[in-house]
């Protein structure tokens, strides 16, 4: 599953937010449990001190909560429309290198959707995405929180 997201990522960035596109992210795994992607640390994801831009940070968090969403949504065939409610970051440490964003909310996201594809209400969850550098260590660097919000249009 890890390729097919790989190509929607870049299709999406290109196309619809070029921010996407310019932070390179990778999937690394993306099951139905999990998603976790990679942001590398080069010069277009630099802030001033040499570890990573919030604003990478933010990018990271939002496509590892989306595209958790993503197939859930696809496979229900609806027009389901995603969007976050709300942003909430706490930057722990100094992201010195590659940055792995990880999130294990997928099962209550793919309920959401079944929740949603039946009901014409808009429906809510909180996603938690920890960011880490494997690369340095296995402590969490930045933790997020973000309230995915669905609605079907169909």
């Amino acid at each position: 599953m890890a390729s097919k997201t790989n190509r929607l990522i870049q299709i999406f960035g290109i196309t619809k937010v070029p921010m996407i596109w310019y932070c390179r992210p990778k999937v690394i795994e993306h099951t139905d449990e999990k998603i976790e992607i990679k942001i590398p640390l080069k010069r277009k994801t630099k802030n001033h001190l040499g570890s990573m831009y919030f604003g990478a940070l933010a990018v990271g968090a939002d496509i590892t909560g989306g595209f958790l969403a993503m197939n859930p949504i696809q496979e229900s065939g609806r027009k389901i429309n995603l969007i976050f409610k709300d942003f909430k970051a706490d930057f722990l440490k100094r992201p010195e290198g590659d940055v792995h964003f990880i999130c294990n909310d997928g099962l209550a996201v793919r309920e959401l959707v079944e929740k949603v594809a039946k009901s014409s209400d808009r429906h809510n969850f909180k996603l938690n995405i920890d960011a880490i550098v494997p690369s340095i260590s296995s402590e969490i660097v930045a933790k997020f929180e973000l309230t995915l919000s669905l609605k079907d249009k169909t």
